[in-house]
């Protein structure tokens, strides 16, 4: 389903930076976040979420390095939240959290062999500095192309280098990818990170130690309790609302999300994309539905 676009680059104006720092900024974020923070490196960056203590989404995010501090690249509406919420177990670390967006831009730089025009080998998360922009490759997964973070006094060169891309464009690969895009696709404190890709998605660590919500994340994967998923659906006639129910005949059996002209991503029972694929008829209003699992998902 996905059209991987012609290289292209993109101020992703919805995005926004904390700056974590002190001596306990890995072994306070350890504690608190689905990925193991002893990966990240300066040469390697890192998806993460934070979870409610029933393991239900609240954030998701990136993390890389940058000399003494970390910096977390999250939802510039939501961020001031995020910091609360971390800030609520501070407690004696030491730490300081500060929104530092006004500093910072974040781009998205994708289209094919997008990683090689920074000389990156691929490898979801491998990362690179030039001037004071980083760039890495999507953690998630490489075709998404790269994410950099640039000053607001570099930035505008780094976007003349490059030839512009067009919104539009990385929301069809990202959609058409069943990638998440964090709370415009998963519906805070209940959306299970498993039932929307992160497993796959490089986004939780089994082998670190506990952290917010570990265990009810570990029981959905090892007792198999995932009865529904996120994905991509292609869409014959008008694309519905985010929100809007799917049904197959009267019964519903899922939820739409994001979606860009005749593309979008829906929640939906695994059973009914079983009968689907046996004949019947997926709908969300006037619109029928096409669901195609990704690539990169294992169930």
């Amino acid at each position: 389903m996905p059209i991987i676009p012609p290289l292209g680059i993109l101020p992703l104006a919805d995005r926004g930076i904390l700056s974590i720092t002190g001596d306990d900024r890995k072994s306070f974020l350890q504690g608190l976040i689905s990925n193991d923070t002893s990966r990240l490196t300066a040469g390697r960056a890192l998806y993460a979420s934070l979870l409610t203590a029933q393991g239900k989404y609240l954030h998701d995010f990136f993390l890389v390095e940058r000399g003494d501090a970390i910096l977390l690249d999250g939802e510039a509406e939501r961020l001031d939240d995020l910091k609360r919420r971390l800030s609520l177990y501070r407690l004696r670390a030491k730490v300081a959290i500060e929104n530092v967006s006004a500093a910072f831009d974040v781009l998205a730089y994708f289209g094919d062999n997008a990683a090689s025009a920074f000389n990156l080998d691929g490898e979801p998360g491998s990362q690179t500095v030039t001037g004071s922009t980083i760039a890495y490759v999507d953690p998630r997964l490489s075709a998404l192309g790269l994410r950099l973070i640039a000053t607001k006094s570099e930035a505008p060169a780094v976007l003349s280098r490059h030839k512009a891309g067009s919104m539009e464009d990385y929301e069809r690969l990202r959609i058409g990818l069943g990638v998440p895009d964090g709370s415009r696709d998963m519906v805070v404190e209940k959306s299970i990170l498993l039932e929307n890709g992160f497993d796959e998605l490089h986004g939780v660590d089994w082998k670190k130690g506990c952290y917010i919500g570990q265990e009810l994340t570990a029981r959905t994967k090892y007792r198999g309790l995932i009865k529904k998923r996120l994905m991509p659906v292609s869409i014959e006639g008008p694309t519905p609302a985010a929100g809007s129910l799917i049904h197959i005949g009267d019964e519903e059996v899922g939820e739409m999300r994001s979606g860009v002209s005749g593309l979008g991503l829906a929640v939906l029972r695994l059973e009914a994309v079983d009968r689907v694929a046996a004949g019947e008829t997926l709908r969300s209003g006037d619109a029928v539905l096409h669901p195609a699992k990704p690539a990169w998902a294992l169930f």
